[in-house]
């Protein structure tokens, strides 16, 4: 069985335990999905697809890379479009 090895203290995660994460945003993946990052203890968080925010795991980083790269095709194709119509 493996040993875990002692988590250090950190001040930063006591901090916001106790105050709240001061979440700000570190990537755009749409007009509505975001990825967040805490300004003291780097922890990243995602939007859900109710809304809500969770901790980003490999597999939300792998569906936003996914969303991100669906919804550039999307509107690359809208834009030729309206330059057509024009």
């Amino acid at each position: 069985m493996k040993s875990k090895s002692p988590k250090l203290f950190s001040f930063a995660e006591a901090y916001c335990s106790i105050f709240g994460h001061k979440l700000k945003v570190s990537k755009n993946v749409t007009d509505h999905i975001h990825e967040y990052q805490c300004a003291k203890c780097r922890v990243e968080m995602t939007d859900t697809a109710n809304g809500l925010l969770a901790k980003l795991t490999p597999k939300f980083k792998e569906t936003n890379k996914f969303l991100a790269n669906f919804y550039k095709r999307r509107s690359r194709r809208r834009q030729r479009q309206f330059a057509k119509a024009s």
